[in-house]
């Protein structure tokens, strides 16, 4: 657990923490103060037993009304603490949440390739939850039991010494007992809450794909899945529970023997006359409050928020090989958009042994189409997502007009000079507006316009009743595939990007959608560097250079005419088709 970072979550709350901390203690101290005043109350009764009715009422009243008194001032700090906390737990955890989803959104791709999108969730949603809970419960609980502990022990010592003593010697033992048991139960509970993570990963891929799950009849399947993880989940959280419980049961029992052997001394003292009937109660209310404080139900709690505010720390800590931001850029009037790939080779980090690119040299020049062509799995997706650098080459360089992209700003490549059409657009279960303006957000309602016009899509879109404002569903179920690919075409001419990379943008169109979508990356192209990989090589006969790829490599490059005279892999691959 690193407290120094928790502290930094916590600092700017310190004021209100202050004060329920200070009305936390008031409420404590007051707890600690009723055992006498019960006492004072009982030595009364006792007296009065045997006495007339008028006399018991005149002697009662007084301790009875000055501990009602207290009862009373003991509830109003008691609002007012778990008031403050309240608030204090929900700004810390929102802040909490915030950092961490920022975090996140930091990471490269390669973090995202090793993590499941269910456990990532988990951690911004339960696990800051149940460390919300049990730091609030820590403080109120936790401070109260302190103080009520160390005040009550004065009392106990007061009241009888003997008897203060025999708690002594039982005391230590429990306390170290509860501390074996509580490192047990911290490991169980991280096991079962990691659990819990996988079963809310299962259900987040299947419900997210829900339309493959279907399609292949896989929904028994996918349950029976889910089942296996959940019963899992449940066989360690019944675990857990079983620990828990023979941690109250023991505690129950111990607790429960020594308000006996209390009881047994207690009555021996008071047959030699060395406590009163009011100062024995006085020491088994304080002796329980004691006992409560040192082994109430705030350890299960406890153990399980440190557990999962472990983990959030950990996701928080963690820093990109690749920052967001940082490093130079080049000067709009200067940017020309030549980009050389010098002799890279890179391995995915999930797969370091499995080399996608090895010695792979190509130069795109300005203004001009370069089409990478080639068998599946010759690693064309991952040219394209190097010069994204959502990968660092393994070996070799990648430059910008002779500027090495290592050195330069990664959030001003991507967000003004490159522009990304992938195979599978992603649209966001917002207006399709929204959804253009993602990647300029201060655009102007006419500048969408021109976007969407140049992308082939502004006539559909006002064919919709709602026009722009038509919300796409999520992920964009709500349209075909073609006008999903054509918004994101105008989301990235929008931001008007020297490169643009095309990845298989039209291989899983229709002919019709195709056609349509084809006309406007043709405009798209004009006047842009463009990188276009291509499955259909019909898409690429106009392109200025065409680059063959096989096993990381390139193995021949010219035009469409001159590859096809040269019969060589091109040839084979336009035969095949």
């Amino acid at each position: 657990f690193d407290w120094p970072l928790f502290w930094t979550f916590l600092r700017p709350q310190l004021l209100a923490l202050s004060a329920a901390i200070v009305l936390a203690l008031g409420a404590a101290l007051l707890n600690v103060r009723i055992p006498v005043l019960l006492g004072q109350l009982v030595n009364v009764v006792a007296r009065c037993a045997r006495g007339h009715v008028p006399t018991y009422l005149r002697e009662v009243r007084r301790p009875a009304l000055h501990l009602l008194t207290v009862y009373c001032l003991q509830g109003l700090l008691t609002f007012g603490y778990i008031a403050l906390l309240a608030r204090v737990g929900e700004q810390v955890a929102g802040n909490m949440r915030k950092a961490l989803f920022s975090a996140l959104l930091r990471q490269e791709v390669a973090f995202f390739d090793a993590t499941r999108t269910g456990q990532l969730v988990t951690r911004l949603t339960a696990d800051i939850q149940e460390f919300k809970s049990s730091f609030k419960l820590a403080i109120s609980q936790g401070l109260r039991s302190g103080t009520q502990t160390a005040g009550c022990f004065v009392s106990l010592y007061l009241l009888s010494p003997k008897l203060t003593g025999l708690l002594l010697v039982a005391l230590p033992a429990l306390v170290g007992a509860g501390a074996f048991i509580g490192a047990f139960l911290r490991n169980l509970s991280r096991q079962a809450q990691e659990q819990v993570a996988k079963a809310t990963v299962v259900a987040d891929e299947a419900l997210g794909n829900v339309r493959t799950v279907r399609a292949f009849a896989m929904e028994d399947q996918q349950a029976r899945l889910f089942c296996v993880e959940v019963d899992h989940a449940g066989y360690l959280s019944e675990r857990l529970g079983l620990g828990i419980a023979a941690f109250q049961g023991l505690s129950n029992l111990a607790l429960n023997g020594i308000v006996l052997g209390t009881i047994f001394v207690g009555g021996s003292l008071m047959a030699g006359d060395e406590l009163s009937p009011g100062d024995l109660m006085s020491f088994l209310v304080a002796s329980q409050t004691v006992q409560r404080s040192g082994q109430g139900p705030i350890v299960p709690p406890v153990v399980r928020g440190l557990s999962a505010g472990a983990r959030v720390f950990e996701l928080l800590t963690l820093e990109p090989s690749v920052p967001l931001r940082g490093g130079d850029s080049i000067p709009a009037h200067s940017l020309r958009g030549r980009i050389c790939f010098h002799k890279v080779s890179f391995s995915y980090p999930t797969r370091p042994g499995y080399p996608v690119l090895q010695d792979f040299s190509l130069t795109l020049p300005p203004y001009q189409t370069v089409a990478i062509v080639g068998p599946s799995g010759g690693g064309k997706s991952t040219v394209a997502a190097l010069l994204e650098r959502f990968y660092e080459p393994t070996v070799g360089t990648i430059t910008l007009d002779g500027r090495d992209i290592a050195s330069l700003d990664p959030s001003w490549l991507r967000g003004q000079v490159i522009g990304f059409i992938s195979q599978e657009p992603v649209l966001f279960g917002t207006t399709i507006m929204e959804n253009i303006r993602f990647g300029k957000p201060e655009a102007s309602d006419a500048e969408v316009y021109e976007a969407a016009r140049l992308a082939n899509a502004d006539d559909f879109i006002r064919s919709f009743p709602e026009g722009y404002n038509t919300v796409v569903g999520e992920r964009g179920t709500a349209l075909s595939g073609g006008q999903k690919q054509r918004i994101a075409i105008a989301r990235a001419l929008l931001k008007d990007p020297t490169v643009l990379i095309l990845d298989e943008a039209t291989s899983a169109l229709d002919a019709q959608a195709e056609r349509a979508v084809q006309e406007a990356l043709d405009r798209a192209a004009s006047g842009r560097t463009v990188l276009l990989i291509a499955h259909r090589l019909s898409t690429i006969r106009s392109a200025h250079l065409i680059a063959v790829l096989a096993h990381g490599r390139v193995v021949e490059a010219g035009t469409h005419e001159e590859l096809v005279r040269r019969g060589g892999l091109y040839a084979e691959l336009i035969r095949q088709q």
